[in-house]
């Protein structure tokens, strides 16, 4: 089960705020662009808040740059934004809800394994067309496909 698990910046701490990493840091840290990371805070993907300087520049610590790693990963297998929504705010809450988000994560499994399924059929079928295009020019007749013999 996917957890935040703090593990500090060296020299960082959360009461710290003018300590952590720029948005700009965070985003070369994390491989997404500092519009992503703002936008996961505004759609409510962040488990925690993110820390402020005096001056109000955002400070990412180590526990914000490996939830930004599961949301990130998590779009990538698909999981829908208003269920990485859910997903967080169950796991902001705090123990006592883990069976939900098993659930959660159980249902999204499924739909991953599904695609995955899907893929690996039409990747036979395109292994098919490579193996058919290899043996046509392997016999000297690649350019006869499609057309009537002469």
């Amino acid at each position: 089960m996917l957890e935040v698990k703090p593990r500090p910046i060296p020299g960082s701490a959360r009461s710290d705020p003018q300590a952590g990493l720029s948005i700009a840091e965070a985003a070369r840290r994390t491989g997404v662009s500092v519009h992503t990371l703002r936008y996961y805070e505004r759609a409510g993907l962040a488990v925690t808040t993110v820390d402020r300087t005096a001056g109000g520049r955002r400070r990412y610590q180590q526990q914000d740059l490996y939830w930004i790693t599961v949301c990130t990963r998590l779009r990538a297998t698909g999981m829908p934004i208003k269920t990485i929504r859910r997903y967080a705010k169950l796991v902001s809450a705090g123990p006592g809800n883990e069976q939900e988000r098993l659930a959660l994560m159980e249902a999204h499994r499924a739909e991953v394994t599904a695609k995955l399924a899907e893929v690996q059929e039409n990747l036979k079928l395109i292994d098919h067309k490579i193996n058919v295009y290899r043996g046509r020019l392997a016999a000297g007749n690649a350019d006869s496909y499609g057309r009537p013999p002469a």
